[in-house]
């Protein structure tokens, strides 16, 4: 962002103040390469977290559909055991309650068979039957301490499945624990996802706004190039004036101006241009034609002095003989010369921008001239232009 503002205010210099040096204009490229070079690499980058952040989110996926599925399997195993418990505990109640009623049934035997002893010599009979009793309760009693074993088994089973059922409680804990923290985690992702989405946005609108100032560069090089071409052809055509010092050709930046003395077009007080002025602009007008990228501004100037009684009638002021001589300098450039009339102004300035001063006949002089500015259309249209197949 820091290369984005950098390049945002060289550009706006370049547009406020027009055409830059040679070696501001080459700062201006370096300057605009490294923001070029710092943009890709963080694109670059941006790829990369971006792959990575795609790998990990699949391997999320992966580990929150195994956890769900071995989620599913203890459920059903935890359902399953639970059931086998209750069926355990009441088998054991049922058993509890033969074993108990079984060893009541001993004990009453038990307290017969020692009463029957006490009548053993009398109740030989009895005896026989209380023997076969007793024999009888025996066998019931170690059947009932058989099942008491086997009941002891069963409980002892039983621990050992709510031991079980306990440890898988924990570790289904730990499943929901693990399943929160990959929700948690997925919700992280598309955030990240989120914010990844709208870095790429923001680098796409950063990528168009770097063409977009490449492209305006490119303008304006372009531009600077075709009016370095203009001044050079203007300075070849009109080399005879401009060695007698009556013309001047300067270029400033993205500015290329041409200043005429008075004597080159007119005649003193006229505002009609005279034939040898006509020879001149129409070697004026035979380059300027063929420029299309350029606002064309022609400007009247006078000295101090103020208009002759003669002249008067036709021109009030020195405003009105400036102004006329420059829409005279303007008819001849789009009636005869074939400039476009769409590229072209005319204004007269009177004596409010002297180059000299009016105290002497050389600074009069100086100041009575024409002077045709060529100055910069809006820049993006430029652009446009060069872009038009």
């Amino acid at each position: 962002m820091k290369i984005r503002m950098t390049t945002l205010i060289v550009m706006g210099t370049i547009l406020v103040t027009g055409c830059v040096t040679k070696g501001t204009h080459t700062q201006t490229l370096a300057d605009l390469e490294e923001a070029r070079k710092a943009t890709a690499k963080t694109a670059a980058d941006f790829e990369s977290f971006k792959k990575q952040a795609a790998t990990d989110t699949d391997s999320l996926k992966k580990q929150l559909e195994a956890t769900q599925q071995e989620l599913g399997s203890s459920k059903k195993a935890l359902e399953d055991a639970t059931t086998r418990i209750a069926a355990l505990e009441k088998e054991k109640e049922q058993t509890t309650a033969a074993l108990t009623e079984s060893r009541d049934q001993a004990r009453d035997l038990t307290t017969k068979l020692e009463a029957e002893k006490s009548q053993v010599a009398s109740l030989q009979e009895d005896k026989q039957r209380l023997m076969s009793g007793t024999t009888t309760a025996q066998e019931e009693i170690a059947r009932l301490q058989k099942r008491a074993g086997e009941l002891e088994t069963e409980t002892a089973r039983a621990k050992d499945l709510e031991k079980r059922l306990a440890e898988r409680d924990q570790e289904i804990g730990k499943l929901r624990q693990a399943s929160a923290d990959r929700e948690s985690l997925a919700a992280k992702v598309a955030a990240l996802t989120g914010a990844l989405q709208g870095q790429e946005e923001r680098l796409k609108a950063e990528e168009a706004e770097k063409a977009r100032l490449e492209q305006e560069r490119a303008a304006k090089e372009a531009e600077i190039q075709r009016l370095t071409k203009t001044h050079e052809d203007l300075t070849k055509s009109l080399e005879a004036e401009i060695a007698k010092g009556d013309i001047k050709i300067k270029q400033v930046r993205d500015r290329l101006t041409i200043n005429m003395v008075e004597k080159v077009l007119f005649d003193s007080g006229q505002a009609k241009v005279k034939p040898a002025g006509l020879t001149v602009l129409k070697q004026v007008s035979d380059i300027l034609k063929n420029v299309t990228d350029k606002q064309i501004r022609i400007e009247g100037h006078t000295d101090n002095v103020p208009i002759g009684v003669k002249l008067k009638e036709r021109f009030p002021t020195n405003w009105e003989l400036s102004t006329a001589r420059a829409t005279s300098v303007v008819r001849y450039l789009i009636e005869e010369g074939g400039v476009n009339r769409a590229n072209l102004s005319a204004v007269g300035y009177s004596d409010t921008r002297p180059v000299a001063g009016n105290d002497t006949e050389e600074g009069r002089t100086s100041n009575r001239r024409i002077e045709i500015t060529l100055y910069p259309k809006d820049l993006s249209e430029i652009a446009s232009q060069i872009t038009k197949p």
